[in-house]
């Protein structure tokens, strides 16, 4: 098959609605190295980086309570640092680049989604739709 391990994704497909920081971000322990008390960051598998956690809200409205707070790892050789907070928002919205998911059946038997990313950052500016921007260049 040509799909083996990550499959890679575009923000847009996953989070099409956008998505929020909800809480911190954090070094996801390697259960298999630590022991005795002593705490060791796990690694990407594939590409060795240190690995690091941050819960976001997706913003899809269609989404019940529990199905809206995910996981985000995030591939990263120092802590990644949230974008700003917005004024106004009472959560700070992100994007994520360089995602992939990787599906995987969960303790309750349901088909689930690992979701990793490269890099985050601050939504960009949503870009004017060319025909929107036409319309009021033929009308002016």
């Amino acid at each position: 098959m040509a799909l083996q391990g990550p499959i890679p994704v575009t923000f847009a497909m996953v989070f099409p609605h956008g998505c929020y920081v909800v809480g911190e971000v954090e070094p996801v322990k390697d259960f298999d190295a630590s022991s005795n008390g002593r705490f060791v960051q796990a690694r990407d598998k594939q590409t060795a980086e240190l690995v690091w956690q941050v819960a976001v809200m997706d913003g899809d409205p269609t989404l019940k309570p529990a199905q809206k707070t995910v996981a985000v790892k995030i591939l990263a050789p120092v802590q990644p640092v949230p974008p700003q907070p917005m004024p106004g928002l009472p959560f700070t919205p992100v994007e994520f680049d360089g995602m992939s998911v990787t599906p995987y059946v969960n303790a309750a038997g349901r088909l689930a989604f690992s979701i990793k990313v490269h890099e985050m950052h601050a939504p960009r500016q949503a870009t004017q739709p060319a025909h929107t921007a036409k319309a009021g260049k033929d009308a002016a």
